[in-house]
């Protein structure tokens, strides 16, 4: 089987800041067809989203499409709650992670993988506050580093 073009479409770069990210997996997600325009389009936001496992269910909230012009009467509600869809053991495996103290999962990005629109989730733990600034300070000192050799072999 060959590769399929993955084309992301939202990332979630606050997920990185404001967490550890242990492990990933991939997710569908169920869309309607006005949704899957929009997506296309990259009409598409996941910065405040969240996950919940519901009755053996994933489902993502706060994930924002914007409704799709041309759909009118089509067009579903811009932030309701979608389902995502992983195999019963997977979700059985990060229900059993998530019941540990501090586990969440966070929506890290969305992508179409050939003609499939992909959420990767993230299994996270949250940073302190003090993790926060050291991760900002080592930025910081990596930046301060490649101006330092940009300006030495230019």
């Amino acid at each position: 089987m060959g590769k399929q073009a993955v084309k992301l479409v939202a990332n979630n770069k606050k997920a990185y800041h404001d967490y550890f990210i242990q492990d990933k997996y991939e997710a569908g997600i169920e869309l309607y067809g006005t949704e899957v325009k929009s997506v296309r389009m990259g009409k598409c936001s996941i910065k405040e989203a969240f996950i919940r496992i519901e009755k053996g269910e994933v489902y993502l909230y706060g994930m924002h499409i914007n409704p799709y012009e041309k759909g009118n009467l089509f067009n579903k509600d811009p932030l309701r709650t979608r389902k995502l869809l992983l195999h019963r053991a997977e979700i059985e495996k990060l229900g059993s992670k998530i019941a540990e103290k501090g586990f969440t999962l966070v929506p890290l990005q969305v992508y179409f993988k050939g003609s499939l629109v992909k959420v990767e989730i993230g299994l996270a733990k949250g940073k302190k506050l003090y993790d926060k600034r050291e991760d900002i300070a080592k930025k910081d000192q990596k930046r301060e580093m490649e101006r330092e050799m940009k300006q030495r072999f230019s």
